[in-house]
């Protein structure tokens, strides 16, 4: 199944990558879009936990990869009382090309 790689500035220009491990994410965020930051976390929501069942479709357990991206964006996103996030990315890795440093978050 095929994943996605994204990078993201936060509010104060920080600059992050996720993980998404499918392609549904492209439903939700779009590279290069700006979304206010409450917008965005909603959107990231949806697109991790609609990509971490697909997983347990096709796997029969969830993705605790997606749950912990969307963890770190949460816990990133309080420490900002506003503005936007910018998605910089998203690139999409087939077997074997994932990118584990999502881990940056």
């Amino acid at each position: 199944m095929p994943a996605v790689n994204f990078r993201i500035r936060w509010p104060d220009g920080q600059e992050m990558s996720g993980y998404s491990p499918s392609t549904l994410i492209y439903e939700h965020l779009s590279p290069g879009a700006s979304y206010a930051l409450e917008d965005f976390l909603l959107r990231a929501e949806n697109a991790l936990n609609a990509a971490s069942e697909r997983v347990r479709e096709v796997k029969g357990f969830y993705c605790s990869s997606a749950m912990d991206t969307l963890g770190a964006l949460r816990h990133q996103a309080r420490r900002y009382q506003g503005g936007s996030v910018q998605i910089l990315d998203m690139q999409t890795a087939h077997a074997g090309q994932v990118n584990s440093g999502w881990s940056s978050f």
